[in-house]
């Protein structure tokens, strides 16, 4: 089915808008999957929060002119799909990984974050990155540990004193 004109504009101008804002985007090759296969992606890209879209490459194209994802549009070579994480970086490369890992016939071929274009196999470096909560706790893990040490340090001359009597006690009564 072609779409006319004014069908294109919205694609373009959807994809434009999402690509504004997303922090990273990844293209990856989908040939030989199957349309269960498909929706199931879909379904889990839905569940992630995660913009996924079958686009013509040259809507993409156009679409990824004068954003952020600007580098990657020569290199849309391909049937291909366009997954732009909403919040945090590494979530539509986690979807993407996982996904791949039971079927491998979804490759990634295009890497991007804030506008810098990686290597394909840099998807499991942007896939492992924390994701917002998971920074939160380990930022407050790293300020409240030194915290801890202080207050562990001011306490330990009164155990130490404490032991002492404690052992000066069982001294006397084995006396």
């Amino acid at each position: 089915m072609s779409l006319n004109l004014e069908q294109k504009k919205v694609i373009v101008g959807e994809i434009a808008e999402v690509a504004a804002q997303a922090p990273s985007a990844i293209a990856a090759e989908y040939i030989g999957l199957s349309v269960a296969d498909m929706t199931k992606l879909r379904q889990q890209a839905r569940e992630a929060g995660i913009y996924l879209r079958v686009v013509r490459n040259t809507l993409a194209r156009r679409a990824l002119e004068d954003t952020k994802f600007d580098c990657m549009r020569d290199e849309l070579v391909g049937p291909l799909l366009l997954a732009f994480s909403n919040e945090e970086p590494g979530s539509a490369a986690r979807v993407i990984r996982d996904f791949a890992k039971d079927n491998e016939k979804l490759v990634a071929k295009l890497v991007s974050l804030d506008g810098k274009l990686l290597a394909a196999n840099d998807l499991d470096r942007l896939a492992s990155m924390p994701t917002l909560d998971q920074a939160r706790a380990m930022l407050l893990g790293l300020l409240q540990a030194p915290a801890t040490t202080f207050v562990r340090v001011l306490a330990e001359p009164e155990g130490k004193f404490v032991r002492l009597l404690a052992a000066y006690r069982d001294q006397q009564k084995a006396a």
